[in-house]
């Protein structure tokens, strides 16, 4: 394989898909070595099928606000690769989506998806609508309409979707309603439902609550304990306020989040009230940290800037991606930082992660880290299928052996010289489950 060569012609075919020319380039490069030990699969042609998704979908979603007014957005679904399962991943409804972003995030998809061990295959969807200022009719209106166009290409067995950025339990309560509606079933067809139809326990903090049993294991594969560490968190959603906790109930301190506005330092930590007082903010729609600094008088409030400039010993972007650029990577090694992890899907910038793999800092990338949340759709889909509902310590439980087993396949795939390259090891993990079960499926 000559990598140069794949992403000339990619990049010839798809001009422009930044975001996606960076993910694959990442994994490109991880595992020339190991793939030009495996001739079979450059005769097969793995990588030049792997690197193309098996289909985009594009739809308009014409839709009406509380005026009358009628509005036109674009909606996506990129099914990228089932070669071990039904097209898994989120819907995301934000301004900032385009095909670039779907592609990069359903291509991760696949590998993080193939970590979890469970079968399921990669694929990511979403919208440019933006929920700031909708009302809630609104959003349902919206969501129904964006159902309309997409419920004839999922299912339990085909493309089984779940909430993400702008997606979370009220919208994919009003996408399912929309789909049973339309087919009349009611099947385990998105994920992150609410507990009362299908949904799973604990499903919400997954990402954050897996990205840190990622971090202690990583932290003790070095011989080192989380207890007494201090934590930047970029971000206050979903993924930041499960990583708080879980980060708290590890021992560890979290002293910033932030929001587009800038940051929060706290050096007193964030937990238990100042959790809740961030909680209830963004579910007021406010989409800054800064009262958190007017609230809370331990604290102090940077605006327009992130959040890596403190002295931590841990890092963990949780907000979106190329949150963490070379500079703050270089700032994070100056400063001491002892571990930095993904928990948003390529949370550094190409730059960055060069920065830490060359100067052998603990580092390890999204399609590991944050692979807690699909495990964890991955387990309502199959309590779904059996028509159950586990207990929240049976799904820890089963998360966190998911998560020390993605870790274990990282360590043995990405061990050098005592220094663990998590990016290395992941992807080739990753890669390697993917390209065995399309060589095994033959060409199509």
């Amino acid at each position: 394989m000559r990598t140069e060569n794949i992403l000339a012609s990619l990049e010839a075919t798809h001009p422009g898909e930044k975001e996606y020319m960076q993910a694959v380039k990442e994994v490109l490069i991880s595992i020339e070595d190991v793939y030009n030990r495996h001739p079979e699969f450059e005769k097969a042609k793995i990588i030049e099928r792997l690197v193309e998704p098996d289909r985009v979908i594009i739809f308009r979603v014409p839709w009406m606000d509380d005026k009358g007014e009628v509005h036109t957005n674009i909606g996506y679904r990129v099914q990228f690769n089932n070669a071990i399962g039904p097209y898994k991943g989120g819907i995301r409804f934000h301004a900032s989506v385009n095909l670039s972003i779907l592609k990069f995030l359903g291509f991760e998809q696949t590998f993080k998806n193939a970590l979890t061990t469970l079968p399921m295959g990669g694929a990511k969807g979403g919208s440019d609508f933006s929920l700031k200022g909708k009302s809630d009719a609104e959003v349902m209106r919206y969501c129904q309409a964006f159902m309309t166009e997409l419920w004839q290409n999922i299912g339990p067995d085909t493309d089984v979707p779940a909430g993400d950025i702008g997606v979370g339990g009220r919208e994919v309560g009003y996408l399912y309603g929309m789909y049973k509606k339309l087919t009349r079933e009611c099947t385990g067809t998105m994920t992150g439902k609410g507990l009362e139809f299908g949904g799973s326990i604990l499903r919400p903090e997954a990402t954050g609550f897996g990205g840190l049993y990622f971090v202690n294991q990583m932290l003790k594969e070095h011989n080192m304990d989380i207890k007494g560490m201090t934590v930047a968190l970029s971000g206050f959603g979903n993924v930041a306020w499960g990583a708080a906790i879980k980060a708290n109930e590890l021992g560890a301190k979290v002293v910033t989040i932030s929001g587009p506005d800038g940051y929060v330092y706290d050096p007193d930590g964030i937990s238990g009230e100042k959790i809740d007082y961030m909680l209830e903010l963004r579910a007021s729609g406010e989409d800054i940290v800064a009262p958190y600094a007017d609230q809370f008088k331990s604290s102090q409030f940077y605006p327009n800037k992130r959040p890596w400039e403190q002295k931590v010993d841990i890092a963990l972007p949780c907000a979106t991606q190329n949150e963490l650029d070379a500079n703050d990577a270089q700032k994070l090694i100056e400063n001491g930082t002892k571990c930095v992890a993904e928990i948003s899907n390529m949370g550094c910038t190409a730059e960055a992660v060069d920065t830490f793999v060359h100067n052998k800092c603990l580092f390890a990338p999204g399609k590991a880290v944050n692979a807690g949340g699909v495990a964890t759709s991955g387990l309502e889909m199959t309590q779904n299928a059996m028509h159950i509902s586990w207990a929240p310590d049976e799904v820890d439980a089963r998360l966190r052996q998911i998560m020390n087993d993605i870790h274990s396949q990282c360590v043995r795939h990405g061990k050098e010289d005592g220094y663990v390259n998590y990016v290395k090891g992941a992807n080739i993990a990753g890669f390697m489950k993917v390209a065995r079960a399309m060589m095994a499926q033959g060409v199509i």
